[in-house]
Order: structure tokens, then sequence, then C-alpha cells
């Protein structure tokens, strides 16, 4: 398929996604949430289908929409509650105009992303001069922006082709570029054709790559008792994955779909991320009274796209987190 009618079908889809839940409102009892395909928003489906917000008086609504901004434009109208996303993506819709909060951790990708390389670049300072296939604007060039500067190095010394990460990926095995930023399948589908390797992963940077459930501060404050149930069940469909991984990945497969629509393909891609329990969710977001990790990598991103895009970003800790639901 070429490229142009893929990302045709890719769009097509979003947009009748978008229109989908578009005819929906917002109301007690009920949170619609919209995201793109990734392993790490699996426990979303799995407290979803093993009733877990059913029992607390939940409907949890999830629509798949592959363009972030379509998905924030969706909540920003009031057509979505909320979003799950990686912190630093919705940081950049953050103002006062459009105020939402992360009030659930979901997952942090811990060897799920990825910088994949010709055999002859051996650390990231090989990188320079080198054309790197990276999405821009995307959580990757977040990511690979903060290796690079831990290295010495920016965006500035690297030739950018921009494109999505799976297009990233076939244009690495394709030989087009001598490095890209992707993530699963793709890193595994690239060792196991043994085109060049793997240089680093998300791995080596804990705590950097995560995802939260960000609900619209309107939403929050209206519908308190429904943000305490959606966190209740995710902490429970965390601790089902702990005693029952193999069924949890059939019905996390079954409802993230795509391309880990197969269990043991999603299985695979599990082993990439870390899930949130409550204590790992305590420490990542804080409690009342007391900031989390995520400070940090809020800082981080704050710094990184006022760079990357030209433009200020001065979002703080409590313009996006609320940490009033963390602890049940």
């Amino acid at each position: 398929m070429k490229k142009p009618l893929r990302h045709h079908i890719v769009r097509s889809f979003a947009a009748t996604a978008l229109a989908a839940c578009m005819t929906a409102t917002a109301q007690a009892g009920t949170l619609s949430i919209g995201h793109t395909t990734w392993v790490g928003y699996g426990t979303l489906y799995l407290a979803r289908d093993l009733g877990y917000f059913k029992d607390a008086g939940l409907d949890v609504e999830l629509t798949v929409i592959e363009e972030a901004s379509m998905y924030m434009a969706a909540q920003a109208s009031g057509q979505l509650s909320g979003s799950a996303s990686t912190i630093d993506e919705i940081l950049k819709y953050r103002s006062n105009g459009f105020c939402f909060k992360a009030v659930a951790a979901l997952d942090e990708s811990y060897g799920g992303d990825g910088i994949v390389v010709s055999d002859d670049i051996d650390d990231i300072s090989g990188l320079k001069g080198k054309s790197v296939a990276v999405n821009e604007g995307s959580v990757s060039q977040f990511w690979l922006s903060y290796l690079l500067k831990n290295a010495g190095m920016s965006m500035a010394d690297i030739k950018v082709q921009n494109m999505t990460a799976d297009d990233a990926a076939t244009a690495f095995i394709a030989g087009r570029v001598p490095a890209a930023v992707t993530w699963e399948p793709n890193l595994t589908a690239i060792r196991q054709k043994g085109v060049g390797k793997v240089l680093v992963d998300s791995s080596s940077t804990p705590g950097v790559i995560v995802d939260v459930v960000a609900l619209s501060c309107d939403v929050i404050e209206e519908q308190p008792e429904d943000v305490k149930a959606l966190v209740s069940g995710l902490y429970k469909a965390v601790e089902y994955t702990k005693t029952h991984p193999e069924e949890a990945y059939a019905i996390m497969a079954k409802g993230v779909g795509g391309y880990l629509s197969k269990p043991e393909d999603l299985a695979e891609a599990a082993q990439g991320v870390k899930f949130y329990d409550q204590s790992m969710s305590e420490k990542l977001l804080g409690t009342p009274g007391q900031q989390g990790d995520i400070a940090g990598i809020i800082s981080l991103a704050n710094e990184t796209w006022s760079l990357l895009q030209g433009k200020t970003y001065e979002v703080s800790y409590e313009d996006l987190i609320d940490t009033r639901f963390v602890t049940p």
C-alpha cells in the first residue's frame, strides 16, 4: 500500500471515530476517553471488560483516534471526557482556555521505545551528522532530544527525517536512513530480521516516557465519584495482570486491537512497559500536599518543547496533576 493512501485511511478512520464520539455528551456515570493504539492503555480495556468500572456504577467509553491533535480537539470541545497519552504530549495543549489534569497513571515505557541504528553507530554521539527518522512533535522527538542532551548534543546535530514511528522503522529496514526512533513491535521485528541493532531503548530512561489519563477540569469537578471509580478500577486491573497475566493479555488484545489484536503480540509488547499500581502511581503523581516524580518530567517537557517548537511553555505541576484520587 502506498504511503499517501495509508495515511488517508488512518486519517479517515480517525475522523470517523471522532465523529462517532461526538454524538455523545458528558453525563454522570459515563467517561469517554480517546487514545492511540498502545499496549500501555490495555488496563483501561481490562478494567472495563472485567466489570471493575461497571461494578462501581461507571461506564467507560474508549475510542481509538490515532492522532493526538484530533483526540485533544475532541476533548477541548467537550466531546470527550479525557484522553490517555504521555504527559509531555498533553502538556503542549494545556492553556487557560483548555483545562485538564492527569488523575491516573497508566504505564511507563520500559523498553517499548527505542532507537535503531546501522551497525557502524555505537553510541548516541555517533548520530552526529546522520539522518534520523523521527516523528516531529511526538513523544519520540521528546525522548530523542532528551538522549541527545544527555550526550552533550541537540537536534541541530542531526538531520531529521520527519515520519511516523512505523514509517521510520520501515525506512530503516529498507536502508533509506541509518537511524530511526520507533517502538514495539518494530523493535522486535528489527532484532529478528538482524538488520542493524537497537542502540538504546527506554529501559535506560525509566520514568521519562509515562502515560496518564487526563480528564477535563469540569468533568473532574462535576463527576468526582466517577473519577474515583476510574482510578480504583485501573488499580484492580493492574493487580489482575500480576496474578493472571495470560488471561489479562488476551482481554487487553481484544480491546486494544490493531497491531496488538493477537494475545501473543500484546504479551510481547507488554514486556516493554510497566503498568502502574497504586504505590507506583503515588510515587509518580504524588499525593495531596506532596509532589510526585512527574514534576521533573513536566519541567523537562516545558524546557524541551520550548526549545524544539520555538515558543515558551510554562505549564506547572499544579496545572497538570490532580492528586485527590490517587489514593482511594
